[in-house]
């Protein structure tokens, strides 16, 4: 089956800031807590949470959109990769709003994947930012 990922979050940090950072493997890094590798170069690996997650940077629009070919070790061998498009926009009071479509997540790994970004992803990274603060 074919699933679909929807998720945004508004963050204390401007759009752009919040693109660099994403792709920053030493940022993404720090706030992720874990080892990670990426580029904004179309065709290159990324490598989050030291491999666990792994897949191609396909196109990156500065400061505003990152698309992704995108696994996680969870899936199954004869899963296809599935894509992450993440678009980045700003809002009031430097703030940056983070929009993300996660597309043709396989059944087996939806739950762990959506819930994922919520306490992975940019949960951390509020924290990652207000500590900054």
């Amino acid at each position: 089956m074919r699933n679909t990922i929807y998720k945004s979050v508004i963050l204390p940090a401007p759009a752009a800031e919040l693109y660099d950072m994403y792709l920053d493997a030493e940022i993404h890094g720090a706030f992720t807590g874990a080892p990670a590798k990426v580029s904004d170069e179309p065709g290159s690996e990324f490598e989050a949470f030291g491999g666990l997650l792994k897949g191609t940077t396909l196109q990156a629009v500065k400061p505003r959109l990152i698309v992704q070919s995108w696994r996680s070790v969870n899936f199954a061998d004869d899963d296809p990769d599935s894509t992450l498009v993440i678009a980045f926009t700003e809002e009031e009071d430097d703030e940056g709003r983070i929009d993300l479509v996660h597309l043709d997540v396989p059944d087996s790994d939806l739950q762990g994947v959506t819930g994922g970004w919520e306490s992975r992803y940019f949960a951390p990274w509020l924290t990652y930012l207000q500590s900054r603060n």
